[in-house]
C-alpha cells in the first residue's frame, strides 16, 4: 500500500477500498459530495494520463478552464507544464498521470480549505493505490500541505525528496507561480532534473531527455 490503512481520512461512509481500476473509481468519485465544492462547479475533474504511469503530478484543484473541459492542467499553467514535461522527455499520456488534491473547482479559483482537502483525501489515496506510481511531484504549496505536511512551505521544502512507503515525493513550484514570477523557473527546472534522474534510477535507466 502506498498510503497507510490507518489514514484519518478513510471512513465507512466513503469506502473506496474495493475499487481496483481507475475507470470504476472515476465513476464513483463523480458522485462525491463530501464537501460543498461539488455544488458550485460544473463537475468533478478526476485526472488524466497513463493509468500505469510511474510518475504522478499533483496540483491543488481545478481552475475555470479545467472545470469547463473536465481535464486537469489545460489552461496557461497546464500549457507550461506540458512544455516542462516535454523537456524532460515525458509525455502527458505516456509517462505521467496528472491529478489534483481536490477534484472540484473552488469558487473564484480560491485555495481549497483544509476541510475540503481532507474531504477529498480518500479520493486521492484511492487513485494512488490503483496507479502505484514510484514518483510523485507536488505542484505548489496546497499539494504539499495536502499530501505531506499541513504546515509545509513550498519555498522551504521544494527540491527535497521525501520517501513514503516506497513512493518518492518531490515538492516544487506550481506552474502558475512561474507565470507570475519567471525567476522561479530556474529552481523548478532543477527540481524536475532531479525527477528525471530518479526516473532513470527507479524506472528506466535508458530514459533519454535531450534538454536535461
Amino acid at each position: 500500500m502506498l498510503w497507510p490503512q490507518e489514514s484519518l481520512f478513510l471512513d465507512a461512509e466513503w469506502d473506496l477500498s474495493a475499487f481496483n481500476n481507475l475507470a470504476a473509481l472515476e465513476e464513483k468519485v463523480r458522485t462525491c459530495a463530501r464537501c460543498g465544492l461539488r455544488a458550485g462547479c460544473r463537475g468533478v475533474v478526476f485526472g488524466e494520463g497513463n493509468p500505469q504511469a510511474k510518475v504522478v503530478l499533483c496540483g491543488e484543484g481545478p481552475g475555470a478552464d479545467e472545470d469547463r473541459l473536465g481535464r486537469p492542467f489545460v489552461g496557461r499553467a497546464g500549457q507550461l507544464l506540458d512544455k516542462i514535461l516535454e523537456a524532460c522527455g515525458f509525455g502527458r499520456f505516456e509517462h505521467v498521470y496528472i491529478l489534483n488534491a481536490v477534484k472540484c473547482r473552488p469558487p473564484g479559483n480560491r485555495i481549497p480549505t483544509e476541510e475540503e482537502r481532507a474531504a477529498c483525501r480518500a479520493n486521492l489515496e484511492a487513485q494512488l493505490r490503483i496507479i502505484r506510481p514510484r514518483i510523485m511531484v507536488l505542484l505548489g504549496a496546497t499539494a504539499l500541505q495536502a499530501v505531506l505536511d499541513p504546515r509545509g512551505r513550498i519555498t522551504r521544502d521544494r527540491g527535497r525528496w521525501v520517501e513514503k512507503n516506497g513512493l518518492w515525493i518531490m515538492p516544487t513550484y506550481h506552474p502558475a507561480a512561474l507565470l507570475r514570477n519567471p525567476h522561479l523557473k530556474r529552481d523548478t527546472w532543477e527540481d524536475f532534473k532531479q525527477v528525471v534522474a530518479k526516473y532513470r534510477e527507479l524506472v528506466d535507466p535508458q530514459h533519454y531527455s535531450p534538454h536535461c
